[in-house]
């Protein structure tokens, strides 16, 4: 190839890419350039299979703002993306992993803290505990934290209707919420702080390794919760 053809060839493309809506993903590094990946779909596909998506990836967001990516073109040396199938974007805080905001629920009735530095001791200020949850037979999804009153008498139908909707299971509604031996909790009074539990649908509890899988060693959301 002759020295004109060297300074022609666009230069490779450092970027890092998250999962939608996966707020303890650390990302996973990528390098782009027109000998590896000829098209943008090919770009697409080689993200599936990297960052383990549980559906194909057929789009990329800026992770601040949500702005869709077209094309291989528009892929920013050192910049983040987030991977999407055909799902909308989900905002969160991709870029400080391990340290989301905890949203609060849209159902009045369950009493939900909220902690703008999302830490554990502005959690205990506010008069909260909180546990982590799993979602039954994926070990795609990392656990999503559940912050509750410790003042407010919780409503136990009330604490299902928002576990359906953070959990989003693909079978439907949460039934029931299970301990990681998959015995089942029965009431707000047996929830612990820092203890990790598994929402469930219809279907039977499936004991799988969540903690040893979902959770990483390194991951600030080992120990955030196990605060008392």
């Amino acid at each position: 190839m002759s020295s004109r053809g060297l300074a022609l060839a666009p230069p490779a493309k450092n970027v890092v890419v998250y999962r939608n809506g996966d707020p303890f993903f650390p990302g996973r590094k990528f390098v782009v350039n027109q000998q590896r990946f000829l098209t943008f779909e090919a770009f697409l596909n080689e993200v599936t299979k990297s960052i383990q998506a549980p559906l194909a990836v057929r789009n990329l967001y800026t992770p601040r703002h949500g702005h869709r990516i077209a094309e291989l073109a528009d892929l920013q040396d050192g910049c983040q993306y987030v991977a999407a199938g055909f799902e909308k974007f989900k905002k969160l805080d991709y870029l400080n992993h391990g340290r989301k905001e905890l949203r609060g629920t849209r159902n009045s009735e369950v009493a939900v803290c909220f902690s703008p530095s999302s830490t554990a001791v502005g959690i205990l200020a506010l008069g909260c505990f909180c546990c982590s949850v799993f979602r039954n037979g994926d070990l795609l999804s990392p656990p999503f934290p559940l912050p509750l009153s410790k003042s407010t008498p919780l409503q136990w139908d009330a604490l299902l209707a928002t576990l359906t909707e953070k959990a989003d299971l693909r079978s439907g509604a949460v039934n029931k919420l299970c301990r990681l031996d998959g015995t089942q909790v029965s009431g707000g009074e047996e929830l612990l702080n820092g203890n990790y539990y598994v929402a469930v649908g219809n279907e039977e509890y499936k004991k799988l390794p969540y903690f040893e899988l979902l959770v990483p060693r390194d991951s600030a959301c080992r120990t955030l919760w196990y605060v008392d």
